[in-house]
């Protein structure tokens, strides 16, 4: 990654500013080369894959080479249009003779007599007799005008001349090419004819002003014959110079075709080796160029082999070296990303690119991403679809038409690692809630047992203590209830995930909000905990372990010791209470609301001593907010006073960004915890800045304020895994119920026939509702939940990411706006 060492220099003052502008003009003529082929329907090949860039020697031969091939082309095709543009202006004017004949009479032996006008119903215009009998000098104006701009120009004829012309109308019967915009248009032929000089310079103006296309008028029969077998021949001999025209303009182009890809990368290669010299700088001999760049530390050694490498080549007097410069600013981020990782590392860098040597989310989000996903979209069935697509997209993930398919099948390809994590998780969470396109899976066998609630099988005294089924029972009663504390009844869970028979329970419903609801919320605090532990190891990272005493242990006193009790009371009711005292076990909403409001009653809870515990959890509670509000700014306060300058001059990359307040105050201290004392060197070599305690208290406030709010917030907000788990289940049984249920159905005699329809508007439908559109609605809602439930507790993602100067990263495809990309 370069540093900019010129930014004083205008850029057109710099060094290689002359070789920049070669490049832009040999691009220029790559574009106008590219066109030309493309306008020819010539293929492009491909040829070198990456051709290395070419010494000046050879680029100046290329440019002589390319000015060259530009002269003649443009020679070439100027001359090709101008005689296409000559054929089809004799092609016009033959047009124009053939339908004319028939629009005037006009009789080789004619001799001038006197006689009346004959009948304009019988003529289609005046003879040539009754014209010079009046003694005026007749004109003629043919010419050929576009179809929509008939009208018009009859009635500016009209209005302009007063009624002196008379216009006639043929519409060809063909389509012609307009030699100007090379359209194909439906033309009209026309003749006017006018009395008078003065009256036929007004025609010509109005034939001009709508563009008609005006040829001259033969006066005999025998100019009309010359001029049509005149035309004819010259339309054969301009058939033959344009086709030896055209031929020889695409042996040109395609000799020029074979070498426009790889001169395009070379061009490319020479512009950007241009223009990142153009950001070095020289030294004072003016004879050697100093560049800054930052490097990763593992490339070290292959960068200086590169460099030696290059010196050897070139055969410079000089070698080049590598100095590492002590610096403050901070470096850019740099992640190694593979193919697996690379979609990821997308979904965190959308938020922010992370700050230096941050905690990298990327890698917790290959797990917690597609959980969260799944526990949404939790089916066996759906989840399995999507596994297979996305191993389809894998297995093929080098075949060239999915690398260069269109823009929704490329997000899909390129997202193809993350889709077969999530269809995978789906798949297990599937399993867990045991829903199969919206059906169970009897795999195990169900823990409950029916036949143990008939009385026959019990004494008369459990027959007396429990509510049995008999005969009259079972035949009257719409719904059946099982009683897990009747022996026999309930045998044990079921081995793996949620047992079948609640598919056919009418308390389903009740029974699955319940048990994913406490898991939202157990996963949402699980997952926020988390994302606070792993802002301690930023904290240690760069040095500030009083962040950990003053901000990020009282953030978990003040979660753990109230949605982390909730957790607790949600686990403990799960572990304390059995089907036989089921009806015995407190609210667990109710017992969490009297924690706050300190009720006078006493109420039997979950465990002994619960009212102390919950008091003592409220008042670590209470005192971890006025440490994590004033607790930071009044040690730094501290901090700023015990000193009489900050700022202390390091060796190497900071890992301090001067921009706030409390990264000011530390920079008096570079190690408050080992003990270093460096001031009255720090004050020597750092000039000393201004300590605002008001913004740093009111940053922290506001930081305070967010956090303890959105906590609240933020555990509520992980119940959307819930809403969407259930929204998702049910449109799954709506459409069971609704297409395949309805086709099961149909007798035999023609549900065979129906089921394959059927079958495939279900497949139809659960791919674009389900899959798709649930699909999506799951996977924002996941990135969401990352964003800001998760990232907002550890990552500040403010960082500028690592772009290195890379060949690879230039393309070889050509762009009609701008020629090569």
């Amino acid at each position: 990654m370069r540093l900019q060492l010129n930014q004083n220099v205008s850029s057109f003052q710099r060094k290689f500013v002359g070789e920049v502008k070669r490049c832009e003009e040999l691009e220029r003529i790559l574009v106008y080369l590219v066109q030309e082929i493309t306008k020819a329907d010539i293929p492009l090949p491909q040829g070198e894959v990456s051709p290395p860039a070419p010494p000046l020697k050879q680029v100046l031969e290329m440019q002589e080479q390319l000015q060259k091939l530009e002269v003649e082309l443009r020679e070439v095709t100027k001359n090709k249009e101008k005689l296409r543009k000559n054929l089809l202006e004799l092609i016009e004017y033959t047009h124009m003779l053939r339908v004319t004949r028939s629009f005037v009479k006009r009789n080789v032996e004619f001799e001038p007599t006197y006689e009346e006008f004959p009948s304009l119903e019988n003529e289609c215009l005046l003879d040539y007799s009754c014209m010079q009998r009046l003694g005026a000098k007749l004109g003629f104006v043919s010419g050929l005008i576009q179809q929509g701009k008939a009208d018009a120009f009859e009635k500016m004829l009209w209005r302009v001349c007063k009624g002196y012309t008379i216009v006639t109308y043929a519409e060809l019967d063909e389509s012609l090419e307009d030699p100007e915009t090379g359209e194909i248009i439906k033309w009209y032929v026309f003749l006017i004819s006018f009395w008078g000089e003065q009256i036929g310079q007004k025609v010509k103006k109005i034939c001009d002003c709508y563009h008609c296309h005006v040829y001259p008028y033969p006066s005999t029969a025998e100019e009309r014959k010359e001029i049509q077998e005149g035309l004819s021949t010259r339309i054969q001999d301009l058939y033959t110079v344009l086709h030896k025209t055209e031929d020889y303009l695409r042996q040109v182009l395609c000799k020029a075709a074979e070498s426009v890809s790889s001169r395009a990368v070379q061009v490319r290669k020479m512009k950007a080796i241009y223009h990142t010299l153009n950001m070095c700088s020289f030294d004072v001999t003016n004879k050697c160029l100093i560049a800054e760049v930052w490097c990763p530390e593992a490339d070290l050694h292959e960068l200086r082999w590169a460099l030696e490498e290059g010196s050897r080549e070139s055969g410079a007097p000089m070698p080049s070296f590598l100095n590492i410069v002590p610096t403050k600013e901070t470096p850019p981020t740099l992640i190694r990303t593979n193919r697996f990782t690379e979609g990821f590392q997308s979904i965190v860098d959308a938020y922010g690119v992370g700050s230096y040597r941050e905690v990298n989310p990327a890698l917790f989000t290959i797990i917690t991403f597609p959980f969260l996903f799944a526990v949404m979209f939790g089916d066996f069935g759906h989840g399995f679809v999507m596994f297979l697509f996305a191993l389809l997209l894998v297995l093929n993930e080098d075949h060239p038409r999915l690398t260069q398919s269109q823009e929704i099948m490329r997000m899909f390809f390129n997202g193809r690692y993350i889709l077969l994590l999530m269809g995978l998780f789906s798949v297990y969470t599937g399993l867990i809630y045991n829903d199969c396109f919206s059906k169970s899976v009897n795999l195990f066998g169900s823990g409950w047992n029916v036949s143990a609630m008939y009385s026959p099988g019990h004494t008369v005294e459990e027959r007396g203590r429990m509510a049995l089924w008999n005969d009259s029972i079972v035949r009257h009663s719409r719904v059946l209830q099982l009683d897990p504390s009747v022996p026999g009844v309930f045998q044990g869970p079921y081995p793996f995930g949620i047992d079948p028979i609640w598919n056919l329970a009418t308390n389903r419903l009740t029974f699955l909000n319940s048990f994913k609801m406490k898991m939202s919320v157990i996963l949402g605090i699980i997952h926020m905990t988390f994302g606070v532990i792993l802002g301690i190891f930023n904290h240690l990272h760069f040095r500030k372990k009083f962040n950990i005493y003053l901000v990020s242990v009282p953030e978990l006193l003040f979660l753990l010791c109230i949605f982390g009790y909730l957790l607790f009371m949600i686990v403990y009711k799960w572990l304390a209470y059995s089907a036989t005292t089921s009806r015995e076990a407190p609210s667990i909403l109710i017992d969490f609301i009297n924690m706050f409001l300190f009720p006078t009653s006493q109420a039997s809870g979950l465990y002994p001593g619960q009212e102390y515990v919950q008091r003592v959890l409220l008042a670590i509670t209470t005192l971890s907010v006025p440490v994590l509000f004033l607790g930071k700014p009044l040690f730094l306060l501290w901090l700023h006073h015990g000193r009489g300058c900050f700022g202390v001059s390091r060796s190497g990359y900071t890992l301090v960004r001067r921009d706030s307040e409390e990264e000011v105050s530390l920079l008096g201290n570079q190690d408050i915890e080992e003990g270093n004392s460096q001031a009255e060197a720090g004050c020597r070599e750092v000039t000393c800045e201004e300590f605002n305690f008001g913004e740093i208290l009111m940053t922290q406030a506001i930081h305070s304020i967010e956090y303890c709010l959105g906590c609240i917030s933020n555990t509520a907000s992980y119940l959307r895994l819930w809403a969407l788990s259930l929204a998702h289940a049910q449109l799954s049984d709506v459409l069971w119920a609704m297409v395949m249920h309805v086709g099961l159905r149909v007798d035999t005699t023609f549900g065979v026939l129906l089921l394959f329809l059927v079958v495939a508007v279900f497949a139809v439908l659960t791919i674009f509702i389900l899959l798709v559109m649930e699909g999506l609605s799951a996977f924002l809602h996941a990135i969401r939940l990352h964003w800001v439930e998760f990232q907002n507790k550890f990552y500040v993602g403010a960082g500028t990411k690592f772009v290195p100067f890379s060949f690879s990263l230039l393309s070889s495809k050509f762009s009609c706006d701008d020629g090569v990309v």
